[in-house]
């Protein structure tokens, strides 16, 4: 089932559902703001709308049916034009615009168009809506933000418990600062190895364009399961369990970690 949120339009609640990464507003609950007896058929037989439509589909949809497109924009805005949702999704293969049943039913559009819609209703009403949909995206950049900075201090707290580890395990006496630099850098790639497969020597060969290092990069899964990996990793030291058996069972806890995270939808649903 598609995830909705809400938002608030000058007294009108309106449902955004969200369908693999795409955003779509509904014109059913932007209709209870018009003024008198409209229905979405009446905005639809325009003949601006079917060529804005027409425009938005051949910038964002590769397989958007012109030959069908062209017959309907001939006959756009006759009195005895009629056209649906449905027709205009099956004929062209539309894809910013749509019907749906259920719970959440009714007609839902990409933003771009549902602003234009928004437009149709009043001037004022498409200024809140854009006003109201760009509040509700800083929001949700302001919590990815601060889960990331939440998962990236976990990261931190775990890594002194590793780097203490190494010092107190792995680390001889009397030797320079250098020499033992290159024993934590050899554990931190130990994880790297074990988590993204590649050591960070490795990704930066390959990743020369990109700012930041290897870690900088990881998703907040990946995250999740490098903090884990440090404290696992910690006590299999203190276990005195040599690096080459460490690596193995550390990679096999982060294959099942990064799988139960991916498969997990109670957990997606909060990182998302």
């Amino acid at each position: 089932m598609p995830k909705n949120k809400k938002i608030n339009v000058e007294g009108k609640e309106i449902t955004i559902i969200s369908e693999n990464e795409n955003e779509f507003i509904s014109l059913t609950d932007m209709l209870k703001a018009k003024d008198g007896d409209f229905f979405i058929a009446d905005w639809l037989r325009n003949r601006n709308t079917i060529e804005y439509l027409g425009v938005w589909e051949t910038v964002y949809n590769p397989d958007f049916n012109y030959g069908e497109f062209a017959i309907i924009k001939s006959q756009a805005g006759l009195n005895s034009y009629k056209l649906s949702i449905k027709e205009w999704t099956e004929k062209t293969n539309a894809i910013g615009i749509k019907a749906t049943t259920g719970r959440y039913g009714g007609t839902f559009a990409h933003p771009d168009i549902a602003f234009e819609f928004g437009m149709w209703i009043s001037p004022q009403f498409k200024i809140y809506l854009i006003k109201e949909f760009q509040r509700l995206k800083k929001e949700e950049t302001e919590k990815l933000k601060l889960e990331w900075n939440l998962q990236r201090t976990l990261v931190k707290v775990n890594y002194k418990i590793h780097t203490d580890s190494i010092k107190q395990n792995l680390i001889p006496e009397e030797i320079t600062n250098k020499q033992a630099g290159f024993i934590y850098a050899n554990e931190a790639d130990l994880l790297n190895v074990a988590l993204f497969n590649i050591s960070a020597k490795e990704w930066r060969s390959k990743s020369i364009n990109i700012k930041g290092n290897l870690r900088d990069e990881a998703s907040i899964e990946q995250l999740v399961v490098l903090s884990n990996l440090e404290s696992i990793n910690a006590l299999l030291i203190d276990q005195g369990i040599p690096q080459k058996e460490r690596l193995i069972q550390l990679n096999k806890v982060a294959i099942n970690q990064m799988k139960s995270l991916l498969n997990n939808h109670t957990i997606q649903n909060k990182l998302t």
